[in-house]
């Protein structure tokens, strides 16, 4: 069996018992944690925002994986910085000056990811591909957890890793929404390093076991 990374997303926890769910996170095989932030603006649903986020930062043993869903992320690099976050994700259709918002990044000590939603073709990052240290692909409409997995995101994949592969480029590839364990060995198969997995995680009866399930795929 191989190994592939996976980031439970915060977004699917229950907030109620938030400490509780960090810390089976913490002593899972979970790789890092997906933050997912929004702003009811370039999504509609609003998740949650600093004062919450600087708690998780605080109790969470995982690289932090921050996924800004918002317009003018750039506006946040200092903040996102300030949690110690591992990576930074903003979204291409967000940032109309994409490679200096990825410059600023970087020179804030983050990694740089990309985003793109469903609708939005891989080939819009050809040349910015050796610029970023990940691309996640969106495999369902961002903005609300539990929707159904979009196939055609396979496709995305082989056409993302061909690109990064032609240019020598050493992005990863990261995939959100929908993910499970049937899906997940279709995702490996088709070139995805990292599974971002919100319901299929923090829903399951035993959260450690269902992080393995996806890690370990056949």
């Amino acid at each position: 069996m191989e190994k592939i990374m996976v980031a439970p997303s915060l977004l699917s926890a229950n907030f109620a018992d938030l400490k509780s769910d960090l810390e089976k996170i913490n002593q899972s095989e979970a790789d890092w944690l997906h933050l997912d932030i929004m702003d009811g603006v370039f999504v509609p649903n609003i998740s949650f925002g600093f004062p919450v986020l600087k708690y998780v930062a605080e109790l969470s043993q995982k690289p932090l994986d921050v996924h800004l869903m918002i317009v003018q992320p750039e506006k946040f690099i200092q903040e996102v910085k300030k949690l110690g976050a591992m990576m930074m994700n903003v979204h291409y259709e967000a940032c109309p000056h994409l490679h200096r918002v990825i410059q600023q990044i970087k020179e804030a000590g983050m990694k740089a990811g990309v985003t793109l939603n469903p609708a939005t073709p891989v080939s819009v990052l050809e040349d910015i591909i050796t610029e970023v240290d990940m691309v996640l692909l969106m495999s369902v409409n961002p903005g609300f957890g539990g929707q159904k997995f979009i196939p055609n995101t396979l496709k995305k994949i082989e056409q993302l890793r061909e690109m990064i592969t032609r240019n020598g480029a050493s992005a990863l590839i990261e995939v959100d929404g929908g993910v499970n364990p049937e899906n997940a060995p279709l995702l490996q198969r088709a070139g995805a390093d990292v599974l971002v997995a919100g319901s299929s995680v923090f829903k399951a009866p035993d959260m450690i076991k269902a992080i393995q399930e996806l890690k370990y795929v056949e």
